[in-house]
């Protein structure tokens, strides 16, 4: 018995890719142009905005942003006065980082910019549609770390 084709138009992780990067594309277009940003440096924005303090390696792994990308953003952030970096509490070996006043005045532009644009992507499906396909989100991302840490 032959083994069905990859047809990539029919591969969920292919139709999953291609659709967080046209989203990612479409955020980044209007976070640039209205703010000056790029996707990594916002998100960085974004998750010392919820966890004021974390690390780059933190972020990294919440993200799944690589340490590159990551140094880039922060080091990109820090001249711009966004963000500053303090000795960690308990690692000296490590830095948090924190949103300087005027990276939480541009968090607090950005963020209803943020559901304004998630708002308007999935404004033509229903509520519970919205619920069931961010509670499926979650169950791939934990199916998938179960496999890799399989491998």
């Amino acid at each position: 018995m032959v083994a069905d084709p990859l047809r990539l138009d029919a591969f969920i992780p292919f139709r999953l890719s291609v659709t967080s990067n046209l989203v990612s594309e479409t955020i980044a277009s209007t976070y640039q142009a209205l703010f000056g940003l790029t996707i990594p440096e916002w998100r960085l924005i974004a998750v010392i905005a919820e966890d004021e303090g974390t690390t780059q390696q933190q972020v990294g792994r919440r993200t799944r942003m690589d340490k590159v990308t990551v140094s880039r953003a922060t080091i990109a952030l820090v001249e711009r006065g966004l963000v500053e970096r303090r000795p960690h509490s308990s690692d000296r070996r490590s830095q948090s980082l924190h949103l300087t006043k005027s990276g939480r005045d541009l968090y607090a532009a950005i963020a209803p910019k943020a559901l304004e644009l998630e708002r308007r992507i999935f404004a033509d499906f229903a509520p519970e549609d919205v619920v069931a396909f961010s509670a499926m989100l979650l169950r791939v991302q934990q199916a998938t770390l179960a496999v890799r840490d399989e491998a």
